[in-house]
């Protein structure tokens, strides 16, 4: 077996405890947290189901889908950050940013640096396909915390404009999905999910 070979594996094997990271939200049928992985393959879904409503000419879903398969695996080393933790943010550049070079370290290094560099642009939100990918990312935790009762949101005590500063990226990626988002954020907080 190459060197090459061993190190894929490897990192196969070490993005396997990606099952095990758990999130803030729930499941949909309120059972328990989901982890990174099955969040990372309910975006992928939720990134081809609906790209017929994306805000941009030219976006590449085969893109898309590879920053919703990599975008989430240095929380295996940096671990979760929850969307309102205003605290858990104030390191989680350098976390992530150590943990993309540990996790990365193992493949060869083209193929490190196709996946280092489809994480930095999700992260940075600058292109059409990272701006898309990130509206997704957050549409599919908002449409869960809604499903659950506001499940994370009453848990943490957010209020309003925080989710809609939060899912600003959907108004620009998915402006036909926009007048849904305003419903849910006004229906939750009708009913106290939301302050």
């Amino acid at each position: 077996m190459t060197d090459k070979l061993k190190g894929q594996l490897r990192f196969l094997t070490e993005s396997d405890k990606m099952k095990t990271v758990s999130r803030q939200t729930l499941l949909a049928d309120k059972s328990r947290e989901e982890t990174d992985a099955e969040h990372s393959w309910h975006f992928s879904l939720m990134a081809l189901t609906l790209f017929e409503y994306a805000g941009f000419d030219g976006i590449d879903i085969d893109r898309v889908l590879r920053m919703a398969i990599v975008h989430d695996l240095v929380e295996i080393y940096a671990g979760d950050t929850f969307a309102y933790d205003t605290k858990g943010y104030a390191d989680k550049e350098k976390r992530e940013s150590e943990a993309a070079g540990k996790l990365f370290a193992m493949l060869p290094p083209a193929l490190a640096s196709e996946y280092r560099t489809l994480w930095e642009e999700f992260d940075k939100m600058e292109t059409p396909d990272s701006i898309y990918a990130a509206a997704i990312d957050r549409f599919q935790p908002f449409l869960n915390n809604y499903l659950t009762n506001g499940h994370t949101w009453v848990k943490h005590g957010v209020t309003a404009d925080k989710v809609y500063q939060r899912m600003a990226p959907v108004k620009t990626a998915l402006p036909e999905l926009w007048e849904f988002v305003e419903y849910v954020i006004r229906d939750s907080c009708e009913k106290g999910y939301l302050k």
